[in-house]
């Protein structure tokens, strides 16, 4: 990517806790310099100059979890986010089918429902629903959290799925009172619907990935940490990104969290080359990412005791110890980091256990991460800070968590969950992410409710388990700083000082002064990645 000089002057650019600077001057992608106007001008020299008018300046941020592919091709699906009833996801659903026309017998997907925010029937799509929308194509439409589908009776006839069909281990598909198939599927049991999705190939690929770099850009994110690289695919998605870095298009630095469900495949991987570190500071390769259990709107969450509004229901382990055990043999032998999904109590001790007998109180010099961290009690989130294990989390997520959660786990753990200001003082490493499509890439959501423990609509008005809130520095140095620890980059990004890139977002409003509820409504007006604009507002 060509560079060119940059200095942007009269504004307030955060540099860390308590700092700021006027001035910041950009020369082949790092920063050459900060300080005041009167410092700064003087040294412009052939460099493009930019009067910020007084508008703030944040590092770039780093989303510490989602999937980049995911989202480009969500973007170029049904979008079910947001939608309040059964009806309106068969509207959006028919409306999609209408404008675009596909053929008969072809695959029409979708994402982003959530039966909870419904007001007509609180319950998940059923292939009766869906027949509504075709019983010509195959619909095939996704929670909003990945952790469960709903299906067509087309696609179950071109699946195969009969009342006969054995159940995936780590999964489950519902069988409704006429003893067939209803069309629900969660966790691996998805994979015997999702297999009619064909997969992208590779200039489809390019282009799923530019449009979401472009997305990410609009929201001020210049580095992310995606799952988008599986056993089945991941040669053919390492090289759909790094084409675009070697055609000096991508726009977004990338840290490749690497998703595999057999030993097997993942040592085919680590002898084909790929270890954590491998590539560069545009496309790199980082964790193994594995999945312990499920998501707690799908009640799929691993817990150690029954769900309060569900007896019987403890969740899917959709790994075992012992798989745990072998994965964590394998990538201690090649020296690779290791990230696990996992939500519910009793996965998040499960994935501490196995860091433990992985590490041997070496002080985890390989940075090992768990993704999403919700259900926590203080034993647990103190295993974190004795282990150095770090916490990948999405704030985010308490917009629509905090008004289930207490039903789904009882009122004592729910008040020791989404214990992000416990982390802070504990010390332990933690950075913010976003799980997108699962959430869409909007960055100042994000900071907002890590700040107000709020949900959109500013409920509570005092904030839920407000002694987890952060203030807006914490807050940006995990979206920052504490992103670029992941990848072991803390010394070259995450923030604007001499030598970092010059990976920046401009913002709206001042962040840092304005009423904590109005950070929601603040807009990304510039992002510089590299020291080059790739979005202006």
């Amino acid at each position: 990517m060509e560079n060119t000089a940059m200095l942007l002057h009269n504004g307030k650019i955060y540099l860390e806790k308590g700092r700021y600077a006027q001035a910041i001057l950009i020369r082949d992608g790092l920063v050459a310099a900060v300080g005041t106007n009167e410092e700064i001008l003087p040294q412009a020299g052939d460099a493009q100059v930019i009067d910020l008018g007084g508008k703030t300046v944040i590092p770039g941020l780093i989303d510490s979890h989602m999937h980049l592919y995911n989202v480009g091709r969500t973007l170029l699906a049904i979008q079910l986010y947001g939608s309040t009833s059964m009806q309106e996801v068969i509207d959006r659903s028919r409306a999609f089918i209408e404008k675009h026309q596909p053929a008969p017998g072809s695959i029409v997907v979708g994402r982003g429902w959530n039966h909870d925010y419904f007001t007509d029937e609180k319950r998940m799509p059923n292939r009766f629903d869906l027949d509504k929308v075709s019983t010509e194509h195959a619909i095939i439409i996704t929670r909003t959290c990945g952790h469960m589908l709903s299906c067509n009776t087309k696609a179950l006839e071109l699946a195969g799925i009969t009342a006969e069909t054995a159940q995936i281990e780590g999964g489950e598909f519902e069988i409704g009172p006429d003893g067939q198939p209803n069309g629900i599927f969660k966790e691996h049991a998805m994979d015997l619907i999702q297999k009619l999705v064909k997969a992208p190939d590779f200039e489809l690929s390019r282009e799923i990935i530019k449009t979401a770099m472009a997305h990410a850009s609009s929201h001020g994110i210049t580095s992310v940490q995606t799952n988008d690289m599986y056993e089945s695919n991941y040669q053919m998605v390492w090289n759909a990104y790094q084409s675009l870095v070697d055609e000096g298009i991508a726009s977004v630095r990338v840290y490749q969290q690497c998703g595999f469900s057999t030993i097997e495949g993942y040592e085919q991987f680590m002898a084909s080359g790929f270890r954590t570190g491998f590539g560069s500071a545009m496309n790199k390769i980082g964790p193994l990412k594995l999945l312990s259990d499920g998501s707690l709107g799908a009640r799929t969450a691993l817990m150690r005791n029954d769900y309060a509004d569900e007896a019987g229901t403890k969740g899917i382990m959709c790994v075992s110890p012992e798989q745990l055990d072998a994965f964590m043999a394998a990538s201690k032998k090649n020296n690779m980091q290791v990230a696990i999904h996992a939500i519910g109590d009793r996965a998040i001790e499960m994935v501490l256990d196995a860091y433990e007998k992985s590490m041997q109180h070496d002080g985890n010099p390989l940075r090992h991460a768990i993704v999403h961290c919700q259900i926590t009690d203080l034993p647990l989130v103190e295993r974190f800070a004795e282990n150095q294990v770090a916490g990948l989390v999405q704030p985010i997520f308490l917009h629509y968590d905090m008004h289930i959660v207490e039903d789904r786990v009882g009122k004592e753990l729910a008040s020791t969950s989404y214990a992000f200001g416990t982390m802070d003082k504990l010390g332990i490493h933690n950075s913010y992410g976003t799980d997108a499509p699962v959430e869409d890439l909007k960055t100042m959501e994000n900071l907002y409710c890590a700040v107000t423990r709020k949900d959109l609509s500013g409920f509570p008005a005092e904030g839920w388990l407000p002694g987890e809130a952060v203030d807006v520095e914490t807050a940006v140095d995990h979206y920052t700083i504490d992103g670029a620890w992941n990848s072991f980059e803390e010394k070259v990004k995450g923030r604007l000082l001499p030598g970092y890139y010059a990976d920046l977002a401009v913002l709206s409003d001042d962040i840092f002064t304005i009423c904590p509820d109005q950070i929601k409504n603040v807009k990304v007006q510039m992002t510089v990645m590299n020291g080059k604009i790739v979005y202006q507002a």
